[in-house]
């Protein structure tokens, strides 16, 4: 079998190099006008994305790796006692690995259920389920977070609840609502955050 071997050129567009990333929150800051501090409401406090299918559609599609179809690849960081509110991902599995501290992983509609992740454990979630992890160690923590969409769609619609779209226009103003949507958001879920 002939093997390929790829230029040093080649491989560099392959490598994502922690120190060189930018948080997506900082990035949609930048590019759409939307403060970091209204992404941090509802994503983990920082999220760096790596890699992502090239025909990717959602928050993360400003990855330096682009990948085949099915696989996103961001990291989670949070400080102790931080975390995204009740949300859900529509079309896609969310898949967990914690890489420090610990983290619970809540889920169900009323947050009725809960495990912790230890260092190096991993969960996966399915399409459909609210769900939303905190850090409960006493150090920073990081998630790698592996997003799988369930279908052909390379998308990533997340919703979260209605009265969440109503404190995100009281604190960043009435069109904030109108620009997370443009990047895959949506506040339509039946879940109460």
């Amino acid at each position: 079998m002939k093997t390929n071997t790829p230029t040093p050129e080649e491989m560099s567009r392959r490598i994502a190099r922690f120190g060189d990333l930018k948080p997506y929150g900082r990035d949609y800051a930048e590019s759409i006008g939307v403060p970091e501090a209204a992404f941090q409401r509802l994503t983990a406090h920082r999220v760096y994305t790596l890699m992502v299918p090239t025909d990717y559609e959602g928050r993360s599609r400003n990855a330096p790796i682009e990948s085949v179809r099915g696989c996103v690849v961001n990291i989670a960081e949070c400080p102790p006692d931080n975390g995204p509110g009740l949300h859900v991902h529509e079309q896609t599995v969310e898949n967990f690995f914690c890489l420090s501290s610990r983290f619970d992983i809540i889920w169900g509609d009323e947050e009725q259920h809960r495990v912790t992740l230890e260092p190096l454990d991993f969960i996966s979630v399915p399409p459909g389920v609210a769900r939303r992890f905190h850090n409960v160690g006493d150090e920073v923590g990081r998630l790698l977070v592996i997003i799988q969409p369930a279908s052909e769609e390379q998308k990533d619609r997340v919703a979260y609840a209605p009265s969440v779209a109503e404190t995100m226009k009281a604190s960043f103003g009435e069109d904030i609502v109108d620009k997370l949507k443009t990047v895959g958001f949506a506040f339509d879920a039946g879940v109460e955050a």
